[in-house]
């Protein structure tokens, strides 16, 4: 573990995606089985062997009959002491393997819905999924197996029984399942409740998550003590829940001791009064008594079976929601395609989006501008792959990116988007995550994206802690660590969805022309409105109602007279307001109002 592909499991039920689960471990679910089985078998086998050396020592016979009953019952019990440690180390194997295969399997599919998932799902609903149902799963292998044994084991003592007394044997092999059915009504309403649980818990997680993720804006317009009561209630359901659960449960657990005791007690009687009338022997008093005692042991397993294996299934239901999100990829092919598949090295990096017109040429810096924000923004996610659903009409090299698979798209075609995402961790971890930059390389991306004083803010340089989601570092040096990033993938193709917006002019400047010369001969995209940006790159796109309106230089399409150049120089001119309220003259650089304007 990890597995390097932990498959492809069926979607139809929760009964053939556990049987998908013990069909990939089948050699360890059989090794569990089989050790199970022994070790119950010894344990059921120690009740008949002791009462044979009772009967062999009240019987004032030879000694040796004794002494053999007991060796016997030595070895017997030394082979399921060893039985019980190899079962347990199965089986702890089989329920990790099991439900981590669950977990990868999970976390998997997520990263290749993007944020389809999501739209299908509340965040909290596939956080508890990951964190709890692949548990589920692997608790189930724990417990089959022992159920398993356990079987067999009742199959063994009842023929034992009935060889020795049939009425006796019959009042213990239908009163032991009578007993099992009675708890078996208490288990229905458990997992009823404890599905109420898990369905409050999500919900719980979910509302903490969004609370957490706008605490700012709440803050800032006054609403936190309103989320924060939302919450408190949340919780008090939750907890409602819980009571209700460990109610059930506290019933559930005296019933598995009072039944079981009862039941017992009633052999005892009965053995013992056919034993006064000599229809059995003492010795065979005892090893009913024995057999009473440790048939309460599958009473258990299958009790504690019926309910893993109710709330698996509730669990497993709802990974099957989840997996059943169609990822945003027609496949997951995970190599690349062969050189014979791929298009001539001068075409391979253009892009061309058929539902917009909007064709990216290899090798060029393109911008892309339009007047609403989030036609642009969903432009960039296609041409990653990042939306929801198979979208076949995105062409890299002429081949559409859903018949590319999403290893091979993500290897050569990098989205950074506007709200950037950061983790914990030094910064040098930080910034490369595909790995194998050198330190030289890392400090050249922070040059391009003129971030060197987060070098400073960070203590420790390259080697300082990044706290969780960047909170020590302000707006602007998170959005610049997240454009060096970007750029030390060294990505065929990169999307870079409005890069600067966080930042001041004169860096905005500064910026836009490092990027230029960083990605010169590569094929980038900016999804910008900023003349700041505009005045730096090769060719410029107006994206306007899902088409194509204009394209050109940006100075060309400042200066066109008709219906492009005038809504061009609308959304433009919008962007350039406020760099009229900046000081224009900078002593490190030119002025970059005059080179957007000149």
């Amino acid at each position: 573990m990890p597995y390097a592909d932990p498959g492809r499991p069926p979607l139809t039920s929760a009964s053939a995606y556990l049987w998908w689960v013990a069909r990939g471990q089948a050699g360890l679910v059989g090794s569990c089985v089989a050790w199970s089985s022994l070790a119950f078998v010894s344990a059921a086998a120690l009740p008949y062997l002791l009462g044979v050396a009772v009967d062999a020592g009240l019987e004032r016979g030879p000694v040796r009959a004794l002494w053999s009953a007991v060796l016997l019952l030595l070895a017997v019990g030394l082979l399921g002491a060893l039985a019980n440690v190899m079962e347990h180390r199965r089986l702890v194997e089989g329920w990790i393997r099991a439900a981590f295969r669950s977990s990868q399997l999970l976390g998997h599919h997520v990263t290749r819905t993007g944020d389809a998932v999501t739209a299908e799902l509340p965040t909290g609903e596939v956080v508890a999924t990951v964190a709890s149902d692949s548990l589920r799963v692997g608790e189930v292998f724990w417990i089959l197996p022992r159920l398993v044994g356990a079987l067999v084991s009742y199959a063994v003592v009842a023929v034992l029984l009935l060889r020795a007394s049939v009425a006796l044997g019959l009042a213990v092999l239908v009163g032991l399942p009578t007993v099992a059915a009675m708890l078996a009504l208490i288990v229905r309403p458990l997992s009823r409740r404890e599905a109420d649980q898990r369905a409050a818990g999500g919900r719980l997680t979910t509302l903490g998550a969004d609370t957490v993720a706008g605490l700012r804006i709440l803050r800032g317009i006054g609403g936190e003590d309103v989320f924060a009561g939302r919450y408190r209630d949340q919780s008090q359901r939750v907890r409602r829940a819980g009571v209700r659960v460990a109610q059930t449960e506290s019933v559930l657990d005296a019933l598995k001791a009072l039944l079981p005791g009862l039941f017992l007690a009633a052999v005892v009687w009965y053995g013992a009064r056919l034993a006064i009338a000599g229809t059995i022997t003492p010795g065979e008093l005892v090893t009913f008594f024995g057999y009473a005692a440790f048939l309460t042991q599958p009473l258990d397993v299958a009790t504690e079976a019926l309910r893993i294996v109710t709330r698996a299934v509730v669990g497993v239901r709802r990974m099957l929601r989840v997996l059943s999100v169609p990822p945003t990829g027609a496949d997951t092919r995970e190599q690349p395609l062969d050189l014979g598949e791929r298009p001539p090295a001068t075409e391979a990096s253009s892009l061309v989006d058929e539902a917009t017109g909007v064709a990216l040429p290899a090798g060029r810096l393109t911008a892309v501008v339009s007047p609403d924000p989030d036609e642009s923004a969903a432009l960039a996610l296609r041409l990653g792959l990042l939306g929801s659903g198979h979208d076949r009409r995105v062409r890299l090299g002429g081949i559409p990116l859903a018949e590319l698979g999403l290893a091979e798209v993500r290897r050569r075609i990098v989205v950074a988007e506007s709200m950037p995402h950061l983790f914990t961790g030094s910064l040098r971890e930080e910034l490369d995550v595909r790995g194998g930059s050198d330190d030289a390389a890392k400090l050249a991306a922070l040059h391009v994206a003129d971030a060197h004083d987060v070098l400073e803010s960070v203590p420790g340089g390259l080697d300082g802690h990044v706290a969780e989601k960047g909170r020590s570092l302000s707006g602007g040096q998170r959005q610049r660590l997240a454009l060096a990033r970007a750029l030390l993938t060294e990505a065929e193709v990169l999307v870079l969805v409005e890069p600067t917006s966080a930042v001041d002019a004169h860096t905005e400047a500064r910026i836009a022309r490092r990027l230029a010369a960083a990605r010169a001969g590569r094929t980038t995209v900016v999804v910008t409105a900023s003349p700041l940006v505009l005045d730096h790159v090769d060719h410029v796109v107006l994206l306007a109602g899902g088409r194509v309106l204009a394209e050109g230089t940006h100075r060309g399409l400042l200066a066109a007279d008709d219906e492009g150049g005038r809504r061009y120089r609308g959304v433009v001119s919008r962007a350039a307001a406020e760099d009229d309220l900046i000081d224009p003259y900078d002593p490190r650089e030119e002025d970059p109002r005059a080179t957007a304007h000149r």
